[in-house]
């Protein structure tokens, strides 16, 4: 049997943009399906009672809440904008190697400015 070298090392390989979006997109998908139980209580709690509503103004000063909040909506955007093209492509738009480095390349800076706005708008 003939020995082959092998590179166990994923920090060593150079993805190509396309692969880096769609693991992303993977790896939001999973963290958003994590944080539905948590966001799914925060709702039934503001919506049972109104003093709860108000609390959780309260709550939003917090560092850590902030930061929550921010992971779990940047991880939304950003699994919004990449379903999105993953959808366009599956309809048959963008399916060539070079629109879809484009696509790819446009999500990534979408996702980063959205997320960049949606910070400085939660801590500022």
């Amino acid at each position: 049997m003939k020995q082959r070298p092998t590179n166990l090392n994923l920090f060593t390989i150079r993805f190509p943009i396309t692969a880096v979006v769609s693991i992303l997109h993977r790896i939001s998908g999973v963290v958003l399906f994590f944080l539905i139980p948590v966001l799914l209580f925060a709702l039934h709690l503001s919506l049972h009672d109104s003093s709860i509503w108000e609390t959780s103004s309260v709550y939003m000063q917090f560092w850590y809440v902030k930061g929550f909040f921010w992971v779990t909506v940047s991880a939304l955007l950003y699994h919004l904008l990449a379903g999105a093209r993953h959808l366009m492509m599956d309809m048959g738009f963008g399916e060539s190697l070079r629109v879809g480095r484009i696509t790819a390349k446009l999500v990534l800076a979408l996702s980063i400015l959205l997320s960049l706005g949606l910070g400085y708008r939660i801590w500022f």
